[in-house]
C-alpha cells in the first residue's frame, strides 16, 4: 500500500506576528503569500468563512503561487451557521461558492464545512445537503457536537466521498480518525507540539489508506515550522522551494 501524499500547512498566511520567525522582518503584506508558497505546499483560508471569495482575489492567489500549490477553503458561515446545512436555504450559496472557486483551477484543494458546536446530528439534513455538492466537491466536514460521531454519519459521508475532518483541540478529545473519503483532512489546533507528537501524528497518517491528506496547524508563529517538520517526517519536501 502506497503512503498518502502529505499536504501540510497553516490556517492562514498573512500574520505580522510571523515576522522574524518565518517571514523576514521587513516583508510587505502583499509579498507574504509568495514567500509562504516557496516553503509550504498548501494553506487553509479562513476569511472565506466571513466573506465569500471574489474571483479577482482568487486570481491573485493563483498568480502568486506555484503550479503545485493548493488552497483549502473554509465554506461561508451563510452555509454552515446561517442556513445550518438546510438544503433549500444553502443551495444558492453552495452554487456560488463552487462556481467562484473554479477560478483557482487545479489549485483548489478541499472545501471545509465547519459546523457550529450547537448543531446536533441531523442525518436527513446532511443527506439532502450532500446532494447539493458538485461531483468534484472535495468536501470535508468538521462536526463540533459529539452526536455526529456515529456510524450512520460516516456511512453517509462515505457514499458521497466526503471527508470527516479530524480536529485536535485543547478543550475536548479529538474525534476518531475515520476514513470516509479517498483523502483526509486534519486540523491540529494545539499551541504546542513536541517532536514526538509530530512523529506520532506522521505515523498515524501514513498508516491510513488515503491517497493524500491535508493537515493544517493553528495560526501560531510555530505553525510553519510544525508543517515543515511534518512534511520532512512523511518523507516529502517541505514546500516548493
Amino acid at each position: 500500500m502506497t503512503a498518502p501524499r502529505c499536504w501540510a500547512g497553516a490556517s492562514g498566511y498573512s500574520f505580522k506576528e510571523w515576522k522574524g520567525d518565518f517571514y523576514p522582518e521587513k516583508i510587505k503584506p502583499d509579498a507574504m503569500l509568495a514567500f509562504y508558497a516557496q516553503h509550504l505546499p498548501t494553506v487553509e483560508i479562513n476569511n472565506t468563512f466571513y466573506q465569500m471569495p471574489r474571483p479577482p482575489v482568487l486570481e491573485h492567489w493563483s498568480e502568486a503561487t506555484p503550479a503545485d500549490f493548493r488552497f483549502s477553503i473554509k465554506a461561508s458561515r451563510r452555509i454552515t451557521h446561517d442556513a445550518r446545512l438546510k438544503a433549500d436555504a444553502a443551495a444558492d450559496s453552495v452554487v456560488y461558492l463552487y462556481r467562484t472557486l473554479d477560478t483557482l483551477g487545479v489549485k483548489r484543494g478541499p472545501v471545509l464545512f465547519q459546523l457550529p458546536p450547537f448543531l446536533k446530528k441531523d442525518l436527513p439534513r446532511l443527506g439532502e445537503f450532500l446532494k447539493l455538492l458538485p461531483a468534484d466537491h472535495r468536501a470535508a466536514f468538521e462536526f463540533r457536537h459529539d452526536s455526529w460521531f456515529d456510524d450512520d454519519v460516516y456511512s453517509l459521508l462515505q457514499q458521497s466521498a466526503a471527508a470527516l475532518c479530524l480536529s485536535e483541540r485543547e478543550d475536548d478529545a479529538p474525534p476518531p480518525l475515520v476514513e470516509t473519503a479517498p483523502w483526509g483532512y486534519v486540523r491540529l489546533r494545539l499551541e504546542q507540539y513536541s517532536d514526538d507528537d509530530l512523529a506520532q501524528w506522521t505515523r498515524r497518517l501514513l498508516e491510513t489508506s488515503w491517497q493524500d491528506v491535508h493537515v493544517y496547524f493553528m495560526h501560531e508563529p510555530t505553525a510553519p515550522a510544525y508543517a515543515q517538520a511534518l512534511m520532512r517526517l512523511s518523507g516529502q519536501v517541505g514546500g516548493s522551494a
